[in-house]
């Protein structure tokens, strides 16, 4: 039965799988051009989190937010602030001279609704669960056009990102970053370490550079970074990188959302401007999870011939 959250108040306390989920300032205006208020995101991510839910779960979130809305300050969060709901469960990761940072994990609608009720707009994940948190289970690439590059530039990179993917033998799936360009994501088999699917990432990205030098760029470095050019970008397969997470809303303010699409979609024109908050959980009614095949136990690819 799908979860409504009230629209005439500004506090409500939800029981959810018998926990008590307490959301605050409901009305408040989250996007004034679009008059999308906190309680719309909420209600979003109530509608998507059947499937949210597997892609983020046993995983440490970074929380991104923004109290005052998309166009308003944010701020970055690690630690699980406190006090907290008892249900919240954490995971624990040694950041050296940082010490053990305690992040948040959203195992369940009570714990998305509690993370996005600190004003969190957008989800942003570990790559690994939190059992081996240095084995990642996937590698990505974020497709990101820099000065003078267009989304077409971005749309033909991914294709070229694809059948190098498809040549390998690696299943790869793609979505839009609700941003500026598409995320690619590789199902792996777990084995590898973080600097090893680093690394990995890095060679493949520098190669497609190399062979496509006048569209693609492996430079990280946006002060030598050349003009006109889309940037495979390995490096957010480095240790403590996260990026949005799949159905993530966008602090843009259109409200754009980071949305799974086919292959066959990225040929044919898909824009960012194509998935918004208003009509992402339809679709996602229609189409049901693409990314299905980052979670399937078959036709992970095994790096460890590679690294």
């Amino acid at each position: 039965m799908r979860l409504v959250l009230p629209r005439d108040q500004d506090d409500v306390v939800l029981a959810l799988e018998r926990k008590e989920v307490r959301l605050t300032n409901l009305r408040k205006v989250f996007w004034p051009e679009l008059g999308l208020t906190k309680g719309d995101l909420l209600q979003y991510y109530a509608d998507v989190a059947g499937a949210l839910l597997p892609h983020i779960k046993n995983r440490a979130m970074v929380m991104k937010r923004y109290p005052h809305g998309a166009a308003g300050d944010f701020f970055f969060m690690k630690r699980a602030p406190a006090p907290r709901p008892p249900w919240i469960e954490i995971c624990s990761i040694d950041h050296g001279s940082k010490g053990i940072i305690d992040f948040p994990m959203i195992q369940d609608r009570a714990a998305l609704l509690w993370v996005v009720n600190l004003g969190c707009i957008d989800l942003n994940q570990w790559y690994a669960t939190c059992d081996d948190i240095d084995r990642p289970d996937y590698l990505h690439f974020d497709l990101d056009p820099g000065v003078g590059a267009t989304f077409d530039h971005v749309r033909e990179t991914g294709m070229i990102v694809k059948e190098a993917h498809d040549t390998l033998k690696m299943a790869s799936v793609v979505k839009t970053t609700g941003s500026r360009g598409l995320h690619v994501y590789v199902p792996i088999v777990r084995g590898p370490v973080q600097k090893q699917v680093w690394t990995f990432a890095k060679a493949l990205a520098q190669e497609l550079a190399r062979r496509n030098p006048s569209l693609i760029t492996a430079e990280y470095s946006k002060a030598k970074r050349p003009k006109g050019r889309v940037l495979v970008d390995y490096n957010q397969n480095r240790w403590g990188s996260t990026l949005a997470s799949i159905y993530s809303v966008r602090p843009r303010p259109d409200a754009t959302v980071s949305t799974p699409v086919t292959w066959r979609e990225v040929e044919r024109g898909v824009t960012i401007e194509d998935f918004a908050m208003g009509n992402v959980p339809k679709r996602v009614e229609k189409v049901g999870d693409l990314w299905k095949p980052l979670l399937a136990p078959r036709g992970r690819f095994d790096l460890s011939a590679f690294v």
